[in-house]
């Protein structure tokens, strides 16, 4: 999104991320069903966690279409910066499912691990046969959430990529350990590696808190000698200071800056503000660039905000 005089152009991808999510949730929904059944007919306890691993998938899905669905990146008078941060909640709700999960996958391992059942895992090759397309949905879902993420810049696609790519791997290690209990009848494996699934999970987790908390807390999004080095390469500017910005570079950042010009008329310093954003639109878009135009005469040596002895 950039300012041009009054006009903010805005590029809404909502359609598209709902579209990605509705499609996902389907094939989450038919994952989920062949672990669970799978996983009951075996009595494996890391693939039924691997199954609620899988429902968290479905629930991520309709918390995304939820999310996308109030995160317009339209402003209006209650919202004037737009509502996208909507959808960085939406992802860390994710990781909040994740946790979740994670903490269930270790608790049923745990109350294994003290509480052995005398029923054996037993699976068959057709059983392993489900979950190896069970494998090949979820490589396909991640693959194509975390494609279409970065094409339209979508925080909850991401985030959802990241946490159905912890499901690949998830599947990988139970269906490893299922057939080590097919070849060889090594029952512990199934208890043992509902812990690293557990890791695995909350890795996901963490991935997703470091990526959208930078966007919830205003983080800085570019260096402001950055800023400075672009604006200072057009014509009429004579310096620029107290830079600002948030945000999340490729998907939306605002820039804010005090520009000092060497011109005296209002039309000729507008028409360096209007380049000024140009160029920072084209190098860190969309972006929204607010510029306090200043005379000559107005001097200053800082270009950001220090950092003060009662915030240190």
């Amino acid at each position: 999104m950039v300012i041009h005089g009054s006009e903010v152009v805005v590029t809404d991808n909502r359609a598209q991320v709902r579209k990605v999510l509705f499609i996902t949730l389907v094939l989450n929904l038919f994952v989920m069903s062949l672990k669970a059944s799978v996983g009951w007919a075996t009595g494996s306890l890391s693939l039924l966690a691997d199954a609620m691993h899988s429902v968290t998938d479905s629930a991520n899905n309709v918390l995304g279409l939820v999310a996308s669905r109030f995160s317009s990146p339209q402003p209006d008078r209650d919202h004037p910066y737009g509502h996208q941060k909507f959808e960085a909640v939406g992802a860390l709700g994710i990781a909040a499912f994740l946790g979740i999960a994670c903490f269930e996958i270790l608790q049923g391992a745990i109350e294994r691990l003290l509480n052995p059942s005398p029923t054996l895992v037993t699976i068959t090759a057709p059983e392993l046969w489900l979950l190896l397309i069970v494998l090949g949905v979820n490589i396909f879902v991640t693959f194509y959430e975390r494609h279409v993420g970065q094409r339209i810049g979508s925080a909850i696609l991401i985030a959802d990529a990241q946490h159905t790519m912890s499901d690949v791997w998830v599947t990988i290690s139970v269906l490893a350990g299922l057939v080590g209990i097919w070849i060889w009848g090594v029952q512990w494996l199934d208890v043992v590696l509902a812990f690293p699934v557990a890791l695995m999970v909350f890795q996901s987790g963490w991935s997703v808190i470091r990526a959208n908390l930078p966007w919830l807390v205003d983080e800085m999004a570019i260096a402001p000698e950055a800023i400075h080095a672009i604006a200072m390469q057009v014509p009429g500017v004579l310096n620029c200071h107290d830079i600002a910005s948030r945000g999340i570079v490729g998907r939306q950042t605002f820039i804010e800056m005090h520009l000092i010009v060497g011109v005296g008329d209002v039309e000729t310093a507008h028409r360096i503000t209007e380049d000024v954003e140009a160029r920072l639109e084209e190098r860190f878009g969309p972006a929204r660039v607010l510029i306090h135009v200043e005379p000559p005469a107005y001097s200053s040596n800082h270009i950001s905000y220090e950092v003060t002895e009662e915030h240190r």
